[in-house]
């Protein structure tokens, strides 16, 4: 069965249940015998992916697209978390105390890309081999934040610093202020990363997906994009017009026009010759969003967006982040332990624990909606053992080279694949690749921070209702006529919205643990936030130290 309409040269081949699949074999080929972790057999599902009412996928997981195209389609995966992975560092910019030191954000962008470029080629080539992206987590932000306002940590001249510390402590450097405490998070991150990674490695992970089905990972998936409505509800009400062009020009190009053919000219054989290519059914998120950003520049260039910060529609501007572009270096090498050996203390890795293992049960749920929109069958369990356990190795690279923060899978990636279809591994091996390349040149990924906030939010109110809409199609292996069932996803949904809010309703109920518990308890509060500013990518409400 083909499920690429493009390259007949590549097929998947679907057998029956509990049969090995290509896509899912480690970089050396080497397979495991598991079984299928679905409560009943599926073949038939899995035989409808190819055909009208499957997934129509233009190129498939193992399919090769040619060379020009793989660096376009990577190149809107990367604008697609560009969002999320340079939220990370300014977040933390304040807690950090790094305060208006352009210089120094710019090194941790620069470095959080190329770390998330690395981890992204670890994972789909050794790790699930799916097409899937990695980058900075928001569920290991909230630990950091928590460390960090604790009194040691607290900023000099703030009220919480303690004035015996400030009296005793003496920065000769500038940068020694906030590199003492990003060391303290590379620590924590590098020793509860060590968690992730032995659960993968023993196989820990697998044994757990023996008693989890499609019941228990529709509700998971299902939650991580209804999570997502009130941010990408926020951006797009910066300016509601822009943020509906959006989402009017991506469902015009993925929806309307993905069937249309644009006549392209190649030269091969020594020949010059006219072809027909699904250019808006490939880059339809790329064209949407571009398509609104020059919409912008121009209503910017003309004066007819308001210049007053206080104004409605003043997000819609593309000139409010200039000067991050102007202070942006050309060129940096980030390196392992460029801002010093980290330091561990065993409050702040009890505390960093709870996010490793909210990013590991999210992380999971990724692995299905992905394998899902790429074509490929429900990924086996060595195949998830090795995902979480390469993960495990991205936090611990990422500790090493002092982003401040871990790798996760990025949700807003996934939803791509169904908007594109294309769900090709070599396309995001080369977003992998682009990543390391851009992230040595901080000026190209400055301009991206110009892209204003209502553009964001339409094309996340597109991306994040299709992840929602992936978790619920997982239902279609779950008998819907069984009370249990029914009982069982009605409360797993509900109380998912339920206890969040409950939380955010009484944050000062459990402020009462002090110490490395209290770091964790504060996780559980916020974790359903940390999620929500992950997959929406905070850009320009984040990049001033007061917005924070």
């Amino acid at each position: 069965m083909h499920l690429s309409k493009q390259d007949h040269n590549v097929e998947i081949v679907l057998g029956e249940l509990g049969a090995e699949n290509p896509a899912f074999e480690s970089a050396d080929g080497c397979r495991q015998q598991e079984g299928n972790i679905f409560d009943r057999p599926h073949e038939e599902a899995l035989e409808n992916l190819g055909g009208k009412d499957g997934v129509d996928l233009v190129y498939a997981i193992n399919d090769r697209p040619p060379w020009y195209l793989c660096i376009l389609l990577a190149f809107q995966h990367y604008i697609l978390a560009f969002g999320g992975i340079i939220a990370v560092p300014l977040i933390l910019a304040e807690p950090l105390c790094i305060g208006s030191n352009n210089g120094a954000k710019s090194q941790l962008i620069s470095t959080i890309f190329f770390v998330s470029g690395l981890c992204t080629l670890l994972q789909t080539t050794i790790g699930t081999r799916l097409p899937i992206l990695q980058g900075g987590t928001f569920s290991l932000i909230t630990p950091s934040l928590a460390i960090l306002a604790l009194p040691k940590w607290q900023c000099p001249g703030t009220t919480g610093f303690l004035q015996a510390e400030a009296n005793a402590t003496t920065y000769p450097d500038p940068d020694e202020v906030w590199q003492i405490r990003i060391r303290e998070i590379q620590g924590a991150i590098l020793v509860a990363s060590l968690l992730q990674l032995i659960l993968g490695l023993t196989g820990v992970i697998g044994l757990l997906l023996n008693f989890i089905g499609p019941l228990a990972i529709a509700p998971t998936i299902n939650l991580i994009g209804l999570s997502l409505f009130t941010e990408a509800g926020k951006k797009s009400g910066e300016h509601w017009g822009i943020a509906a062009l959006t989402v009017c020009l991506i469902l015009l190009f993925s929806q309307y026009l993905s069937k249309v053919s644009v006549p392209l000219i190649s030269y091969k054989d020594k020949k010059w010759k006219v072809f027909q290519y699904p250019l808006f059914k490939l880059f339809s998120a790329l064209f949407g969003m571009c398509g609104s950003w020059l919409v912008c520049f121009v209503l910017t260039t003309l004066n007819v967006l308001p210049t007053s910060p206080e104004a409605y529609g003043f997000m819609a501007r593309t000139d409010i982040n200039l000067e991050a572009v102007k202070n942006a270096p050309w060129f940096n090498m980030p390196y392992p332990g460029q801002w010093g050996l980290p330091t561990v203390s065993v409050s702040s890795v009890l505390g960093m624990m709870a996010g490793v293992l909210a990013s590991t049960m999210e992380s999971i749920g990724d692995y299905y909606a992905c394998a899902r929109l790429s074509g490929a069958p429900p990924p086996p369990t060595h195949a998830i053992n090795r995902g979480i356990a390469v993960e495990g190795l991205g936090c611990i690279l990422a500790a090493l080279w002092g982003t401040g923060n871990g790798t996760t899978s990025y949700s807003q990636n996934i939803a791509a694949l169904g908007i594109t279809k294309v769900g090709s591994r070599l396309v995001l091996q080369t977003a992998g690749l682009l990543m390391i390349v851009l992230g040595l040149f901080g000026k190209f990924g400055a301009v991206f921070i110009t892209i204003p906030e209502p553009v964001i939010g339409g094309m996340f109110l597109v991306m994040f209702g299709m992840i929602a809409a992936v978790g619920i199609s997982n239902l279609q292996y779950v008998d819907l006529n069984s009370s249990r069932n029914l009982l069982i996803l009605g409360f797993s949904t509900f109380s998912g919205l339920v206890l969040p809010t409950w939380f955010n309703s009484n944050p000062n109920i459990i402020n009462t643990v002090p110490g490395g518990f209290m770091v964790g308890l504060a996780w559980i509060r916020h974790s359903k936030d940390a999620q929500s500013e992950q997959d929406q990518g905070n850009l320009q409400a984040m990049s001033a130290p007061e917005c924070l």
